[in-house]
């Protein structure tokens, strides 16, 4: 997606440990707009799919997941990090590692917002190792509901999350691939095919 990687070249930042840094649109201050483009992209690419739901992890997956529930007309569903008084059992679990913040996580979605006959649509920010989408799939797989696709905002292409998806035959879109960060300079994926 063009206005994406754009909006990366201009306002993101390389961080040492192959991080990105786009907190000034996407996972601290969110570009409402961007979202909302971003949410018709991934309607165009699932659309197909017959997704019934959405899934995502809070909180960076939110905003994107919502947009495209928005433009798709289906509930979106965010895994909690963190249980609440009111998050107490009748849960699907998974433990989720992740690496900017160097800490597991327990994620969990109440029971009764997945449904046995669901066609799923797990939607993030970031796909870099894959630990939030591993944590997805666990619970979908223990929902006994069907993945119909993978989503992300941003995949670092060149760590093993693409990979993971891939070899679990799921249908998988980046509005952005990144094909390498060295030297402190986003290059894309889309600019090493030509």
């Amino acid at each position: 997606m063009k206005l994406l990687e754009d909006r990366i070249k201009r306002d993101g930042t390389v961080l040492p440990g192959d991080v990105l840094k786009v907190d000034n649109f996407l996972n601290h201050q969110v570009d409402p707009q961007l979202m909302y483009e971003m949410g018709g992209e991934f309607k165009r690419l699932f659309e197909n799919e017959g997704v019934t739901r959405i899934l995502t992890v809070e909180s960076s997956g939110i905003a994107p997941a919502l947009m495209a529930g928005l433009k798709m007309n289906v509930p979106v569903v965010f895994a909690r990090k963190h249980r609440s008084l009111t998050l107490t059992d009748n849960l699907y679990t998974a433990r989720v590692y992740s690496y900017t913040k160097q800490v597991n996580n327990d994620i969990s979605i109440d029971k009764r917002f997945i449904d046995p006959d669901d066609k799923i649509l797990i939607i993030d920010d970031f796909l870099a190792n894959g630990q939030a989408v591993e944590g997805m799939l666990e619970i979908c797989k223990a929902a006994q509901v069907d993945v119909v696709g993978v989503g992300v905002v941003i995949e670092k292409r060149f760590q093993k999350g693409h990979q993971l998806v891939l070899d679990a035959g799921i249908h998988l879109e980046a509005l952005a691939s990144i094909a390498s960060l060295a030297n402190n300079q986003v290059t894309f994926a889309s600019d090493t095919d030509k």
